[in-house]
């Protein structure tokens, strides 16, 4: 494998690892493993048990082989590997049951492979190379539609409450920190801030887009978005104070659509009255951050979007976020703000100036100029609760469609759709 094929593999996980029971085989896997460019003390002895061990206190790798000779039931024991393997972990089994039932049921239950004993090496680089084809699969077709996508609309309660600066670190820290493809699209479309804030020129890409909806594809999609990072693309504007927004939203609905096929992630930074000119906007949206102030105003209009929310889009789940929090210093408590909104505040997020104005100075998101602070903690806190809530909705889908959960619904399910049909080597026997 090629320097950049390796660096291109996704996240800072190691790109491989395996537990294997005895040395015979061990001593076939070291060898092509460091023709595939990996370290080969990533082969570790031991088995299915050593790897759960091991992955309980580490991360797991890109791609895992697992030696599951001496599990007494395979199927059952999966289990407990599935609990400490990280999303996108493709998984490699190996074993000695020569059994066409037990190879069909690994593979419908997100294992990648399933290799039989005594190995070879052509077996062994065949398997590998399919594994890291997973990876590198491109964006189109029917993997593209087994991906899941997480869109999520940060709208804030009351002017100030400081929704762009959250929506705008989000995106960040998604596309920077989880290297996830992600999208960011500012819809205030007169006074955005998400390309300022990055210290970029927005382009005229969300002009275009509005007062052209027909010509938005792919191909828009790419020329019209500006870079921020290798991961992120946003689509802002600083339209002109004596030109009203003209649209009927299909625009916006279009870009919706094309995001869902180019990234893993979409945020959208939603004023308030985007909710009551084009309510069909939040139609496809997972998540709705719901930004807000310990103030009465504040407590009165998270009421009314609440209720808003529940009437046209049930689907999405509502997440409370207390932002720019001063213990001791805010209009009403946080007991009495629960307590007239009638649910509890998910998020509290601490207020700190000095570190707002630093993002200021460099260019950057809150997040990313912040690293260390409180604030930034219970942005994190956000992020991890968004992509929970995506993860789950994801799920349910899932299983809707197949009326059946996945052994392993935390390994790579799109392994299974991307591979091509092969035989094993040797064939299972019935």
């Amino acid at each position: 494998m090629s320097a950049s094929l390796k660096t291109s593999l996704p996240g800072n996980r190691d790109p491989f690892a395996a537990y294997i029971c005895d040395e015979t085989a061990l001593d076939v896997l070291r060898p092509v493993v460091i023709e595939l460019g990996w370290q080969p003390e990533k082969c570790n002895k031991g088995g299915l048990r050593n790897a759960v061990q091991s992955l309980s206190v580490s991360a797991s790798p890109n791609i895992l082989m697992v030696d599951l000779s001496e599990s007494g039931d395979p199927l059952n024991d999966i289990n407990a590997l599935a609990e400490v393997c990280e999303p996108g972990t493709v998984v490699i089994a190996i074993g000695q049951v020569n059994d066409v039932r037990l190879y069909r049921d690994l593979l419908a239950s997100g294992i990648h492979d399933y290799l039989l004993k005594p190995l070879t090496s052509s077996v062994l680089r065949d398997s590998l190379n399919q594994a890291q084809t997973v990876f590198m699969a491109p964006r189109g077709g029917e993997t593209e539609q087994q991906r899941p996508h997480v869109s999520t609309a940060v709208v804030g309660m009351r002017g100030g409450v400081g929704a762009s600066t959250l929506a705008t670190s989000l995106a960040w820290m998604f596309s920077a920190d989880r290297k996830m493809p992600t999208a960011l699209l500012d819809l205030d479309v007169h006074f955005g801030t998400a390309a300022l804030t990055l210290d970029l020129e927005p382009g005229r890409g969300l002009i275009d887009a509005i007062d052209n909806p027909s010509r938005i594809d792919g191909l828009f999609i790419e020329r019209a978005m500006i870079r921020a990072n290798e991961n992120l693309a946003i689509l802002s504007a600083e339209a002109p104070m004596n030109s009203p927004l003209m649209t009927d939203g299909a625009a916006f609905m279009q870009l919706q659509e094309e995001f869902r096929h180019a990234f893993d992630v979409t945020m959208i930074d939603m004023p308030r009255n985007m909710l009551i000119n084009f309510p069909h906007l939040v139609s496809e949206v997972n998540v709705v951050a719901l930004v807000t102030e310990m103030t009465l105003a504040s407590a009165r209009d998270t009421i009314r979007v609440l209720s808003w929310l529940k009437t046209n889009a049930a689907h999405a789940v509502p997440i409370v976020v207390a932002n720019k929090v001063q213990p001791g210093a805010a209009e009403i408590s946080k007991a009495d703000f629960e307590a007239s909104i009638e649910r509890a505040v998910d998020i509290s997020i601490v207020h700190d100036q000095k570190a707002g104005t630093n993002a200021a100075k460099l260019g950057q998101t809150f997040g990313a100029a912040n690293s260390g602070s409180k604030a930034t903690a219970g942005i994190k806190q956000l992020a991890d609760r968004i992509l929970n809530i995506g993860s789950d909705q994801s799920d349910e889908g899932t299983s809707a469609e197949t009326d059946k959960k996945s052994l392993l619904g935390s390994f790579d399910l799109k392994s299974l759709m991307a591979k091509k049909p092969r035989k094993p080597a040797p064939a299972p026997a019935e």
